[in-house]
């Protein structure tokens, strides 16, 4: 790949942000080889060109082309229809800024030609609302005119960075403007049924230097929980609109709102050292993590308005988990690190990454999943095109999830590392480079299939500085070797090394990639009785294709399990055999039996073979789980 210019990422605080760490250039964090380049090549040379026939097919840019009057027609698809074209923009920008490409230039150019020419003199900008000669803001709960903005804004802020031309940021900043003039008190005061706006103006603040976006977001923050939104169908916990943010305690409703929702306040929070904000949203984080989110970092559990449950209300079956809620939760995770520096927000990033965000993307590069269940039965009724039963698929009608994953895949290289005062922290290992003002660091390493870090010192200042290493929390026993000599590490927590580096000196961590079983919280009736496998940061699953036996009448029993690299098997991954039985099929009548007696007589004992959750389905659709009952005393 030809050298990167250094640009901002999505994230870029400004110099007065109240923030531990911050973090680098895109071009500065370089991903090079081994399993992370892998996809984001796929990305680059599949996925997006395919965005790009899949929205003209689906109607986004005709919508555009009769809101700018150069097409006669009609709206096709639901209200947020321009946001999917925003967010393949903003991947397309990413790209640029990652690689020079003739066809993305001309995608981008084309599109903001398009996009400015829909404009309106006064700087409103909506297709579905101009093409309908519908009223603004008149339907604030679903409307989601402002969600449209934000995207619009965020696709904005990164053409710019990614290559300095500023025909996008015109249209977004004069859209700003006329929401920073038309929202707040004494004028239209309400908010967006979907946040996201939230994030975005404080992104825009930070690219022009203009405090009025900040404080519409500010705005938008602090009149969030006063019931402005108002719906027949849906409460006010929905919306996140049921207590001040300040007093929230938890996360709840639409999943992918709340989190979007977060991110935003983090976001404020950073710009204005409101330190009630940081408060609510750490103590927020904590509830989630500890009791509504899967063991594959996943988040909603409820179909029923893509919500988060009850706590410890965490199906396998019917979880919803969707792929645009694992980027949010990201998003957001990675401001509170941003914020605070600790490790375990890192550590919820690698878990989401890797098993809630991954799996949204086939191997291929060309399918999708909206829905991430944990299990899939064999006899499952497929009612909706978003069930994972039907397989990923092309295309959405309400396309969020792809795009979302193109312009994250496209932007992964801003979350492996940032600076402080003292020095550099890694808090995701994968093989390239990290570059600032006065350090230089090669990383080698086949992570996560093994857990083998090497890092290369190349240029130093000459002063000491500490080297900050994320040792995740499921690596008890990790090692570091500076020069040959070993130290000792703490999992859950950064290894941090100061001394006076010199080029060349050369750090290797160890990280004990082993397979072992996990049990879940005895409060989260789903699992109850069952256990998954984990290896590393990745989740395993059973699916039907690799078992011996129907999936649904497998039980693991306490055996060692074993692992296995299989370079022929779904890209090259490395699967985990263990021991199971399978119980025999009862007698007909009801499924229950006397407490205390056996369900059914143990038919056979067989070896399970478990791939990695994020690669299943990439085969054929047949029964999986990741969560697996056992027969005996397991841990």
């Amino acid at each position: 790949m030809a050298d990167q210019r250094l640009t901002a990422g999505p994230v870029q605080l400004s110099d007065a942000a109240h923030s531990s760490l911050r973090p680098l250039p895109l071009g500065a964090t370089r991903i090079e080889g081994g399993f992370w380049e892998q996809r984001q090549r796929t990305n680059r040379e599949v996925a997006i060109p395919e965005g790009a026939t899949r929205l003209n097919e689906a109607g986004n840019y005709d919508n555009l082309r009769v809101a700018a009057g150069t097409l006669d027609g009609e709206y096709r698809g639901p209200v947020y229809q321009d946001s999917d074209i925003y967010k393949w923009l903003e991947a397309v920008s990413w790209e640029i800024g990652r690689a020079p490409s003739e066809q993305l230039t001309e995608w981008l150019r084309e599109a903001t030609e398009l996009i400015s020419a829909a404009q309106q003199t006064d700087g409103y900008l909506n297709s579905y609302v101009q093409t309908h000669d519908q009223e603004r803001f008149a339907d604030l709960p679903f409307g989601h005119e402002l969600y449209c903005a934000g995207h619009l804004i965020q696709a904005a802020v990164a053409s710019h960075r990614a290559t300095g031309e500023p025909a996008l940021l015109d249209v977004a900043t004069r859209f700003a403007d006329y929401l920073a003039a038309t929202f707040g008190p004494g004028r239209l005061e309400g908010v967006c049924g979907h946040p996201e706006i939230e994030t975005a103006l404080v992104e825009l603040f930070r690219e022009t230097g203009n405090a009025d976006y900040l404080h519409l977001a500010e705005y938008f923050v602090d009149a969030r929980g006063h019931r402005l939104l108002r719906n027949d169908h849906r409460d006010s916990s929905y919306f996140q609109d049921r207590v001040p943010l300040r007093e929230a305690t938890t996360v709840e409703g639409h999943a992918v709102r709340a989190l979007y929702l977060a991110a935003g306040v983090t976001d404020v929070y950073a710009e204005s050292g409101d330190g009630t904000l940081l408060a609510a949203a750490r103590r927020q984080w904590q509830h989630m993590v500890a009791t509504k989110t899967y063991l594959t970092g996943g988040v909603g559990s409820r179909w029923e308005g893509e919500a988060f449950g009850d706590p410890y209300e965490l199906p396998s079956d019917v979880a919803y988990c969707e792929t645009c809620a694992a980027i949010a939760s990201v998003q957001w995770s990675w401001r509170l690190l941003l914020a605070t520096g600790e490790a375990q927000y890192a550590d919820l990033i690698e878990r989401t990454l890797y098993n809630a965000f991954l799996p949204g993307l086939s191997l291929s590069g060309a399918e999708f999943f909206y829905v991430n269940a944990l299990q899939l039965r064999s006899d499952a009724a497929i009612n909706d095109s978003r069930n994972p039963g039907n397989g990923r698929r092309p295309w959405f009608s309400t396309a969020c999830c792809p795009p979302n994953i193109m312009r994250t895949l496209s932007s992964l290289d801003h979350y492996l590392a940032t600076v402080d005062s003292d020095g550099v922290q890694l808090h995701q290992y994968a093989a390239g480079t990290v570059r600032t003002d006065q350090h230089e660091l090669h990383v080698s390493t086949d992570y996560p299939w093994d857990g083998r870090v090497e890092i290369e010192i190349a240029a130093t200042p000459d002063a000491e500085w500490t080297l900050s290493l994320r040792i995740p929390a499921w690596a008890e026993g990790a090692t570091l070797t500076i020069n040959g000599n070993k130290q000792t590490t703490e999992a859950a927590d950064y290894t941090r090394v100061s001394r006076d580096w010199q080029v060349g000196d050369r750090i290797r961590l160890d990280l004990p990639v082993r397979p072992r079983f996990t049990a879940g919280d005895p409060r989260i009736d789903g699992v109850r009785g069952a256990v998954a496998i984990e290896r590393g940061p990745l989740v395993y699953c059973l699916e039907q294709t690799d078992q011996p036996a129907n999936v649904d009448d497998i039980a693991f029993i306490d055996e060692p399990l074993t692992d296995e690299e299989r370079p022929d098997l779904l890209g090259g991954v490395t699967v985990v055999h263990a021991s199971g039985v399978v119980a025999a099929k009862p007698e007909d009548g009801l499924p229950y039996h006397r407490a205390g007696a056996a369900a059914a007589p143990v038919a056979e004992a067989i070896t399970v073979t478990a791939v990695p959750y994020f690669a299943w389905a990439n085969r054929e659709i047949g029964a999986m789980r990741v969560w697996t009952p056992i027969a005996g005393p397991l841990p």
